[in-house]
């Protein structure tokens, strides 16, 4: 969005556009500050600038409006006096001017107020003389305060409004926060929600409501003026929930949308679907981003990680938008990338969530030995969690679970007033199913997944508690001596957590030639998404497909396995469930042996079903049978 406020100098343009800036979240220009040294030098002077003066000026001013439309647009206050002049700044029809008018007394009294102006007093005649009214845009009488002013201009500009950059369809938590975050990075958006009588009325226009200093926001409830309000080619993000209803979402929007228009989709849908939604929409020569979204709401509103695939061509349309409102890496790059196509973006927020389960059943495996076996305060475990923290082992969980631990309500602690049943929304089970469908030893992670649905059979769980007498035994050691175990413990479950998870990418990539770069999926995880740690930062520039012998990692699977199995043997022997740390030190050091036990798995798969075997003094790889059972 373009706005140019316009008038002979005095008027008040600049305090006027730098409120407009404000409420439209646009970036402010004032056309003074472009003036070449010798116009500024002859005006110093008491000489008024003829045409061939302005013209260089002008033109400047003119690219620094194209380029700022390239970004969501700019504010400008500029005296362009004559129409010769307005029209060489027309540089799109996506503009708004406000014109500033007033008498010659009340302009002349303000201009004698200013002191050091380059711009003096007695030019004023001979601008009034220079100016042409225009027929165009709105005229606003200065004899007002400047915040009647201001809110006059913007109901102009609201009631007439311009073509929005960006359209999000779905008012949920995500949507909203997203479209907060997309109007407050100067992207004029317009927001739709679907009207259902009794249940979904007006949420689109409560949002504004409940924002009202975002001037740069539409709201919709029917979908064919939503769309009309969108500029030309459409891009349409829609944050609605996964499965059939992107698929009715879509079939709805198609037959109204136009070749070239581009379709967002910044769920949690499964990748394969959005496989055959970037083929539908292509044939329909249309564009379709399956877009990861991380960062839960306040992600969303102030950064979040995002991890778009699909069509490259789609995503070249959004990518500074995108990078304007997502997170910032440590060098100040955005966490955006393009991933790759199909379902690829998908696909690695899918992967991203399954690292999250595990991440996330870790720390409660912990918690609960640490309060309930070695007798712990949560106060104590929130300060060892805190402890860790400004180290290597840094991380946004840990940060969050030691703030979950201290947090009361009326004296009680909130965390043991919660249910334990932990809910889940797909994303884990489909990683895992994937992982099984191409071969990908997934065993930690895996766990991760059902340690929440054992956690739902809550009913079931409490009676045979009851018939087994199960309690948790008390660890009679001092917990200073295993705690720098547990610390090693936790570092290397973590490690071997992320592992399960990017070989599980990598395998999918070489077997769809998705060329997926590890590198920057890594370092957009760095910051804005549930999984940012200080382990993520140091994949991002040290990945390798040998990823335990990654720099800083080779060190830990050395001198920490140790620690993490006899851990996982103090919990079980003690009554304690720990899913994730023993299947990781299962999967760890079934990765790591020479010599396994699968010959015997081997040797009794073709006892009983004559599937044969190689063998190992056979080189040449042949397939033997033996007569096993020799009655």
């Amino acid at each position: 969005m373009l706005i140019i406020v316009t008038g002979v100098s005095g008027t008040g343009k600049t305090t006027l556009g730098t409120g407009l800036s404000q409420q439209f979240h646009l970036p402010f220009f004032d056309a003074d500050d472009f003036h070449p040294a010798e116009n500024i030098a002859k005006m110093s002077q008491g000489m008024p600038l003829n045409d061939d003066d302005r013209q260089p000026w002008l033109l400047s001013l003119a690219k620094k409006l194209e380029e700022s439309e390239k970004t969501g647009g700019a504010v400008l206050a500029c005296s362009a006096l004559k129409e010769s002049y307005r029209q060489m700044l027309k540089v799109s029809e996506n503009l708004r001017w406000v014109h500033l008018i007033g008498k010659r007394d009340l302009i002349w009294s303000r201009m004698l107020a200013r002191k050091n102006h380059y711009m003096k007093a007695e030019m004023l005649d001979s601008q009034l003389a220079t100016w042409e009214d225009p027929s165009y845009g709105f005229q606003l009488s200065i004899d007002q305060s400047p915040e009647i002013m201001l809110s006059e201009a913007v109901r102009y500009i609201q009631s007439n409004p311009l073509a929005m950059k960006m359209g999000v369809i779905g008012m949920g938590v995500m949507g909203k926060s997203l479209a907060l975050n997309l109007a407050e990075k100067g992207v004029p958006v317009s927001l739709y929600n679907r009207f259902v009588e009794g249940k979904e009325e007006g949420i689109a226009n409560k949002v504004l409501e409940e924002n009202p200093d975002f001037a740069n926001m539409l709201a919709f409830e029917n979908l064919d003026a939503f769309l009309d309000s969108l500029e030309r080619p459409r891009k349409i993000l829609m944050m609605i929930p996964a499965g059939a209803a992107i698929d009715h979402q879509l079939d709805t929007l198609l037959p109204k949308i136009e070749e070239g228009d581009l379709i967002i989709d910044g769920g949690n849908s499964f990748y394969k679907d959005s496989e055959r939604r970037v083929q539908r929409l292509h044939e329909a020569g249309m564009h379709f981003l399956p877009m990861g979204v991380s960062g839960g709401e306040e992600g969303a509103r102030k950064g979040p990680s995002i991890m778009p695939g699909g069509n490259a061509e789609g995503y070249a349309m959004v990518a500074d938008f995108l990078g304007r409102i997502s997170a910032k890496d440590k060098n100040d790059k955005p966490c955006v990338t393009y991933v790759g196509p199909g379902g690829s973006g998908h696909f690695i927020k899918m992967v991203h969530n399954s690292i999250e389960y595990g991440e996330m059943q870790v720390l409660a495996e912990l918690t609960h030995l640490l309060r309930f076996g070695f007798g712990c305060t949560p106060e104590e475990v929130s300060a060892i969690y805190s402890d860790w923290n400004k180290g290597d082992l840094k991380s946004y969980l840990l940060e969050i679970t030691a703030d979950i631990l201290v947090f009361k309500e009326n004296g009680e602690l909130v965390l043991d007033q919660i249910l334990d049943q932990a809910g889940q929304k797909g994303t884990g089970g489909w990683s895992l199913t994937t992982a099984l469908e191409y071969g990908v030893p997934y065993s930690p992670l895996a766990e991760a997944v059902n340690a929440r649905g054992v956690s739902g059979e809550k009913s079931m769980r409490m009676v045979l508690s009851e018939v087994f007498q199960h309690k948790f035994l008390p660890v009679t050691d001092k917990l200073d001596a295993w705690l720098p175990k547990i610390k090693q413990a936790y570092c290397l479950a973590r490690i071997i957590n992320h592992e399960v998870g990017f070989r599980l990418m990598k395998t999918v990539s070489e077997e769809k030639k998705w060329e997926l770069n590890f590198y920057e999926i890594a370092r957009i995880w760095t910051n804005g998404c549930i999984i940012r740690s200080g382990l993520m930062e140091n994949i991002s520039e040290h990945y390798s497909d040998s990823f335990f012998e990654m720099k800083g990692i080779k060190d830990s699977v050395i001198s920490d396995r140790a620690a993490l199995a006899e851990l996982v043997g103090l919990g079980i022997s003690h009554g304690f469930a720990m899913p994730v740390m023993s299947a990781g030190i299962n999967y760890l050091l079934g990765r790591i042996t020479s010599d396994s036990s699968a010959s015997m798995i081997q040797a009794q798969r073709d006892y009983f079903g004559a599937h044969t075997y190689q063998r190992k003094d056979d080189p040449r790889g042949e397939y033997y049978h033996t007569q096993w059972n020799l009655e």
